[in-house]
């Protein structure tokens, strides 16, 4: 079961990254909507609707998820650019992939995500040392957690739940067949 959940392990943050990690995260960040976009092309309604794992989200719903979390991840990155230690929202994410869009075609989060992340990659591109170090507090853990590691974080979460549809199609899709 853990395996299933995290399919590429956990994300462990750093305190420092270097300039060809940042790199990297940013590049991964950009490349996340054409990934999602090809691993659900042609998947039928009802595979949409198959959860990645007993009791886990549908493969719609991790679409429509990686959407919501990944606005949060954007704009917390304009308050850490825009403001000395801001504090954030932290959301219920269980809760936000039952609201009614959740239902909806996952072409409408995969469109939003390309737009999102292209912008988003611009401004990470532009950002310095110093803007790495900058950071938010989390409102849940007090945690002080810094732009660099946001950008790891959000590297690593969209592959995380990449992975997640793309174990599934392996493992009941591929069977099917």
């Amino acid at each position: 079961m853990e395996d299933l959940r995290y399919p590429i392990g956990k994300f462990s943050p750093q305190e420092v990254y270097s300039s060809p990690e940042i790199a990297q995260f940013i590049n991964r960040i950009e490349a996340l909507p054409q990934k999602l976009a090809d691993a659900i092309h042609n998947l039928t309604e009802e595979q949409l609707n198959t959860p990645y794992r007993d009791g886990g989200w549908t493969v719609r719903q991790v679409v429509h998820h990686l959407a919501d979390s990944h606005m949060h991840a954007y704009i917390r990155t304009k308050w850490v650019l825009t403001e000395t230690e801001p504090g954030i929202k932290a959301y219920l994410e269980k809760f936000w992939a039952e609201t009614p869009e959740t239902k909806t075609s996952p072409e409408i989060s995969l469109s939003l995500l390309k737009a999102l992340h292209t912008k988003w990659a611009i401004l990470l591109r532009t950002v310095s040392q110093t803007d790495l170090l900058k950071f938010f507090v989390h409102p849940e853990t007090k945690k002080h957690v810094s732009l660099g590691s946001l950008m790891g974080t959000y590297a690593w979460h969209g592959e995380h739940h990449l992975a997640q549809i793309n174990n599934l199609k392996q493992r009941v899709f591929k069977s099917r067949q």
